[in-house]
Parts: structure tokens; C-alpha cells; sequence
């Protein structure tokens, strides 16, 4: 008789641990559609744990041209391809009371529902937490640490980007005919310790309606000197390409090993005209302004 009690209870503890396995498979499977792929779904949030959604948050929420340096950032799991991700949880391993880590097969299907011929399948890592006795999505791949050096590393860029845009605004600024708003573009060739060699701009602006006019600008080029001020930096130090005969001269003085690099980002008004574009929406966005043009004198208006 106890040989069978015995019997009935390994019998219904690996029933048990069967449905447990299942269950956490099947959770899996729902978090799955969470994944963030080209944008965080508002939702995620009930199927993330707190600080990972709010590390995604942050990171969707970078300029995308700063995400697109790292691809992963805005792409985890199809990339930029036209494709779907078609997830399959292979397995989940608990590795303790409120932890586990599941195994996801994905595969690269069309809109249409055909698969890819030419996409192999890929193993990611789906990392569970439960929390309040629900199971969240706590990392995907260890992009979670990934996500939070890349946002720090942002931010110090971002404090020098603003210190070498005050000082322009400030400094260089008055030199010219001022308009209402004074938005520089910063090119940056090379950074190294506290030295930042860039081809920048400084342009005024009016603002007509949702258009900003320009008023008046010009180049300055050269190696900017920051000392670290608190949480933020402040220019020290800016050393200029010269005007005129001496202009060559002195800019390969100053960008030295850089200075092809600097020529070419100097010498095309297309770069320099993208790069512009993406600035000034930054800093509408940023601000929250209503301007949707900015426009030369005598050209037509741009859209940002």
C-alpha cells in the first residue's frame, strides 16, 4: 500500500512539473509578441518587469540616428529586411524560484505568411522574471546592459554636443546678423579626451508661421577644448581654421591624421545639408516647437 502511495505521488509530481513546464512555454510563447522590433509597443508594459521597460523607453525614445549606430537597438530580432519574426519557444529552463530563461527559434517569414528561402533559423535568449506571481520579460539576448552603456554613453555625448552648442550660440553667435533663434550644426570629425575636432555651423533663424527663415550663418571650423563641469562640460578653448590663403594650411594643422576626413564632410553641401535637416528637427522635437520648414534666402523650403 505505500509503494503505491508512494508511486501515485512521484506520479503527480511530475504532473505537476509537466504542467509547470507547459505553463511557463506557453507564457513564453505570449511574451514573445512583446519583443521589442522596430518599436516598443505601448502594452509591452504589463509584460515587461518595471526597469526594463523603462530601460527600452528610454533607449526608443534616443534620436534614431543614435539607436541606428547600434542596429539591435531599434532592431532585436528581424532587422531592417521588410520581413516578420516567427517565434518558436523551443524550451525554458528554470533556473530558480523567480528566474528562467527561454529558448526562442525565429525564423523570417514575408507579410504574406511565406517564409524567407534564404533566412536561417536564429536562437535568441527570452529572460523571465516573476514578479507578484506573474511572469515578465526581464532582458532579451543581455541587451539589457547593452541598452544601459549605450544610453549612458549617449548622455556624456549629448553634454558635449549642448557645452560646443551654447558656446557657438553665445560666442560666435553675436558675430552675426541675429535673428530670433540662433540653432548651430555640429559635423563631428573626431573625439579624443577633451578635445572635440568638428566642422560647425552657426545659422539665425526667424520663425515665419511654421517656417524658420534664415537670416544669416557661417562656418567655423577647428578643435574645441572641454573641461568637465559638474554633470556637463564647458568650452575651454577653440582653436579655428584660418580665412582665406592660410585656410589649407591650417586645417590640416589642426585635424592632422583627420584632415580627409574633415575635407570631405567640409567640401559637401549635401552632407552638410542632411546633417542639418536632422538637427534642426532634433531641437524642434526636443523643444517642442511647431516648425515644419526651414528655408534659405532664394531657395526653396526643406521639410523637416
Amino acid at each position: 500500500m505505500k509503494k503505491m502511495l508512494l508511486l501515485l505521488a512521484a506520479g503527480m509530481m511530475l504532473a505537476a512539473c509537466g504542467n509547470k513546464d507547459e505553463q511557463l512555454m506557453e507564457r513564453a510563447a505570449e511574451l514573445c509578441k512583446y519583443i521589442p522590433d522596430h518599436k516598443l509597443l505601448e502594452q509591452s508594459r504589463d509584460y515587461m518587469t518595471e526597469d526594463f521597460y523603462a530601460v527600452l523607453d528610454t533607449m526608443f525614445n534616443l534620436p534614431s540616428h543614435e539607436a541606428m549606430d547600434h542596429e539591435w537597438l531599434y532592431y532585436f530580432v528581424t532587422g531592417n529586411g521588410g520581413t516578420i519574426a516567427d517565434f518558436e519557444v523551443a524550451g525554458v529552463e528554470q533556473t530558480d524560484a523567480t528566474h528562467a530563461i527561454a529558448t526562442i527559434n525565429v525564423r523570417q517569414k514575408w507579410e504574406d505568411g511565406s517564409f524567407d528561402p534564404e533566412s536561417d533559423i536564429e536562437e535568441h535568449r527570452l529572460y523571465m522574471e516573476k514578479v507578484n506571481g506573474t511572469w515578465l520579460m526581464s532582458d532579451f539576448d543581455e541587451h539589457k546592459q547593452d541598452c544601459i552603456s549605450y544610453i549612458a554613453i549617449n548622455r556624456e555625448e549629448q553634454a558635449v554636443r549642448s557645452a560646443i552648442s551654447d558656446y557657438l550660440v553665445k560666442e560666435i553667435g553675436p558675430q552675426y546678423l541675429q535673428g530670433e533663434l540662433c540653432i548651430p550644426t555640429l559635423m563631428i570629425v573626431d573625439e579624443e579626451d577633451e578635445y572635440v575636432w568638428g566642422d560647425f555651423w552657426v545659422f539665425w533663424y526667424n520663425v515665419s508661421g511654421d517656417t524658420l527663415k534664415t537670416v544669416s550663418g557661417g562656418n567655423h571650423s577647428g578643435k574645441i577644448t572641454l573641461s568637465k563641469e559638474g554633470d556637463g562640460y564647458k568650452v575651454t578653448a577653440f582653436e579655428q581654421t584660418e580665412d582665406g590663403a592660410g585656410n589649407e594650411a591650417s586645417a590640416k594643422r589642426i585635424f592632422g591624421d583627420n584632415y580627409d576626413i574633415y575635407q570631405n564632410m567640409h567640401g559637401s553641401e549635401e552632407v552638410r545639408e542632411a546633417i542639418r535637416q536632422e538637427q534642426l528637427q532634433e531641437y524642434i522635437e526636443r523643444n517642442e516647437l511647431p516648425y515644419c520648414y526651414y528655408q534659405d534666402y532664394g531657395w526653396p523650403a526643406v521639410e523637416l
